[in-house]
């Protein structure tokens, strides 16, 4: 039970993730956060849990003792080990810098078939129907988070893992003189030909539509099989109660905001604990050298790439800091001998370390809960952007100051090593990170508690209709006053058209006469 000010509420949550899909590492440690935290202020919570990702290696899903409830479904080994030798291989792709959109609608339609056999599981959706929960917390990086909803028939709100204005539908303002376009790469500060470039990303919005479509499409017999009704994608997005971004103004580029947006950057940041000891005593045989922090993410449990492998290994070989790689063992080539300052590790505390007073930079692919981690704790980053919005996220962080980027394609032993150097000792990229994580840390309220109250907020107004604009339902020519253009347009050019005329033909008469 859960007390407000003159009475209690009852409230039920339902977390919901897909966890079998590539980003499941990251999403899970979100989702988890979110659901202990609601658990922690008084809710009743269930997420529910797709078991069976052998490619996040040395890391466990199940929840925490004495707190939410889970449950758990999976497709089967076979089929999951069929997953994984497939994304084993996109691994590679990414690190070649081919992340290309037939590979990411081979991916949904991964998805979507995961969709559909838990669309078809009658025995869990009568399950979840049966519990009556008052508000979803999905995913809204998957479609079939939003389906599902729509089976359970309960209300939600989306939680988006990424940055502001990805490739979403959700009508947010974006004025394309200082907002840039998704994947352009570019900051706000914009020069002409940086607007120039923006504004002809924003042209090709038709394309992107097209390409949203066609993710949509393969989503679309799920929804039509399952569900009465059936919208597009921008029905279901814009069907949500309330959005929550995984981002603060702390790395986020200032712009305006709708009132059913919330931004709740850095869920999993926390006070760092002591390490354990064979860690502690590892990092102290560098001394004030200090350490280096390597993770390309949950994704990526190894660089299957040789050539890249040896030049980055050649790289950390030149450094005096003692390196810290995220890898998985079993696929380090047998043939490549290991410098005596590179230690691998298959899972590693990552906030624990970067709040180590000896931890000097964290290598990342610009992942959103990683930047947010070396936000927090104020060590500089050195990213290594692999697919998708990573690649604009380096850019804020670089655009900030909180570090430098390099292009997978483009790392040799020298670039790597001297770029380490060069964020290591020059102060200002301390400096820039120590001031971010001030603005991070001094917001009135945190980000755990932000998203809890707004999540009640929805709960004690029976819905957060009253936070959406009819701009959400405006046809996209009323929304942009194309209709009244038109309009105005003929109204003003209607009677030139007639006096142009009328002078013509008066004209054309007093010649006629003349030449009589």
């Amino acid at each position: 039970m859960l007390q407000t000010a003159n009475h209690y509420v009852q409230i039920a949550c339902f977390i919901l993730s897909l966890l079998s899909s590539p980003p499941g590492g990251s999403h899970y440690l979100l989702l988890d956060e979110i659901s202990h935290n609601l658990h922690q202020h008084g809710h009743e919570v269930r997420m529910l849990l797709q078991l069976g990702n052998p490619v996040i290696t040395g890391f466990s899903y199940g929840g925490r003792a004495d707190s939410y409830q889970t449950s758990t479904w999976s497709l089967g080994e076979k089929y999951i080990q069929e997953y994984n030798g497939w994304f084993l291989e996109q691994q590679t792709q990414f690190l070649l810098g081919r992340d290309n959109f037939n590979a990411f609608l081979n991916f949904t339609w991964h998805l979507s078939y995961q969709c559909d056999k838990l669309l078809g599981d009658k025995e869990m959706i009568t399950f979840l129907q049966r519990e009556h929960y008052d508000i979803t917390i999905l995913d809204a990086f998957n479609p079939c988070s939003f389906i599902l909803a729509h089976k359970l028939g309960v209300h939600y709100i989306a939680f988006y893992p990424g940055p502001l204005n990805g490739p979403l539908s959700i009508a947010l303002p974006s004025p394309v003189s200082y907002i840039p376009v998704f994947s352009s790469q570019l900051s706000d500060h914009m020069n002409l030909w940086g607007r120039a470039k923006n504004l002809f990303y924003a042209f090709l919005a038709p394309v992107v539509k097209n390409g949203q479509e066609r993710v949509w499409s393969t989503f679309r017999q799920v929804a039509e099989r399952h569900l009465e009704s059936t919208g597009g994608l921008d029905e279901l997005h814009q069907g949500a109660e309330l959005w929550a971004f995984n981002t603060d103004f702390s790395l986020e580029f200032p712009q305006p905001l709708m009132p059913y947006t919330v931004l709740v950057g850095g869920l999993l940041n926390k006070p760092a604990k002591p390490v354990e000891q064979d860690l502690e005593l590892w990092i102290s045989n560098f001394g004030e050298a200090g350490f280096i922090v390597v993770t390309l993410g949950s994704m990526v449990s190894s660089v299957s790439v040789d050539p890249l492998l040896v030049e980055l290994v050649a790289g950390f070989s030149r450094i005096p800091q003692g390196v810290l790689w995220r890898y998985d063992h079993k696929r380090w080539p047998s043939n490549l001998d290991r410098p005596p300052n590179l230690r691998l590790v298959d899972w590693l505390p990552l906030n624990d370390l970067l709040g180590h007073k000896k931890a000097r930079l964290f290598i990342t692919h610009g992942g959103q809960n990683s930047l947010f981690q070396a936000v927090y704790h104020a060590v500089p980053v050195l990213g290594i952007p692999l697919f998708g919005d990573q690649f604009d996220n380096v850019v804020r962080a670089e655009t900030k100051g909180l570090g430098l980027t390099i292009n997978p394609t483009q790392i040799t032993r020298e670039l790597l090593s001297s770029t380490i150097q060069t964020l290591i000792q020059d102060i200002r990229f301390k400096s820039s990170a120590l001031s971010l994580s001030r603005i991070h840390k001094s917001h009135p309220v945190p980000p755990a508690l932000r998203l809890i109250q707004w999540v009640e907020h929805i709960l004690h107004s029976e819905g957060g209709s009253h936070l959406r604009p009819a701009s959400l339902t405006q046809p996209w020519y009323q929304r942009y006053l194309l209709d009244l253009v038109l309009l105005l347009s003929l109204g003003l050019l209607g009677p030139v058209v007639l006096c142009w005329t009328f002078c013509r033909n008066k004209n054309s008469r007093d010649k006629h006469k003349k030449i009589q």
